[in-house]
């Protein structure tokens, strides 16, 4: 991977104001559609699923709908499952997962959990492969009371009319070489601080909550996975992304503390994938894969 010494928007040292951001998000160039990829697909599903619209973002001069879509045969007293992909929109197999589960694998818990699956939090950012909304927040720091970040606001709203009954959460993301290339050197430009090179790990681990980590059930995860792609093994300080483990393949973020989106539910079980698409031991199919057997697995073992 090569890293440019400076990033090409700001002044190194000096954080940025409205004027570097308005910059940077000029620099921004749509590379696919969130209405073909992501929406069509939504809508293909309405025979099995509610479809809920559960905000707008007006980003201007582009509008985006937010779906989610529910269980058609919702029961009160069954446990809530929530399913969230595309928080980091350029996370591909995040999205791709998260509608491949509710297109593969959910009529498997159909009476005994009510699902909820929202596919694509951030669609500016998926159109745009981008980690940030066009604002330069990261949403996956932004979940929190009074968002400034409009997805995080939407989805928060969503989520509250089921606080204290969802059972299991699991939100699917990836770690890339574009981390290393692009959005941390933009995050340190951006914050006015100076980039620090890291590693990216190759193959796939999860990131539970350091307050509640549920290692038995990150446990059942990584299994699940592990026939289908690799995990991801520590460095050589036993660490991931400069995180300890706490079992291979597992790491924990405080996810209330952090605005994670994985802390917004209070589930009993939750957990954030990561899965590698870069790496030359895996393919873009055995990713978005990878995201379906943990999401199968997350709920089979909160059922349990």
């Amino acid at each position: 991977m090569t890293i440019s010494a400076a990033y090409p928007v700001g002044t190194p040292g000096h954080p940025w104001g409205p004027d570097e951001v308005a910059a940077w998000r000029a620099r921004q160039v749509r590379r696919r559609s969130y209405a073909a990829d992501v929406v069509d697909r939504i809508e293909a599903l309405r025979p099995r699923y509610e479809v809920l619209q559960y905000g707008r973002l007006d980003y201007q001069p582009d509008g985006y709908p937010l779906f989610a879509l529910q269980s058609r045969t919702w029961r009160d007293g069954l446990p809530v499952a929530l399913v969230t992909g595309g928080v980091h929109g350029y996370e591909t197999s995040g999205v791709a997962g998260a509608l491949a589960f509710a297109e593969m694998q959910a009529a498997m818990f159909a009476g005994r959990l009510n699902l909820v699956v929202a596919p694509c939090v951030s669609p500016w950012a998926y159109e745009h492969i981008q980690r940030w909304n066009p604002h330069a927040l990261d949403p996956n720091r932004n979940f929190r009371a009074g968002s400034a970040a409009a997805e995080c606001a939407a989805l928060l709203d969503l989520v509250a009319r089921w606080y204290g009954q969802v059972l299991v959460h699991i939100d699917l993301h990836e770690t890339t070489d574009s981390d290393e290339t692009e959005f941390r050197p933009a995050l340190a430009a951006r914050d006015g601080v100076t980039f620090e090179p890291g590693t990216v790990p190759d193959g796939f681990y999860l990131v539970a909550d350091r307050a509640r980590p549920q290692l038995g059930f990150q446990q059942a995860v990584l299994d699940a996975v592990a026939t289908v792609t690799h995990i991801a093994p520590a460095d050589g300080r036993g660490e991931i992304i400069g995180s300890p483990q706490l079992a291979p393949g597992v790491i924990a973020y405080a996810f209330a503390e952090l605005g994670l989106c994985a802390g917004i539910t209070g589930a009993r079980y939750q957990t954030t994938t990561e899965v590698y698409p870069d790496s030359p031991r895996a393919t873009p199919e055995q990713c978005i894969a990878a995201q379906v057997a943990a999401a199968g697995a997350a709920l089979a073992y909160a059922l349990r």
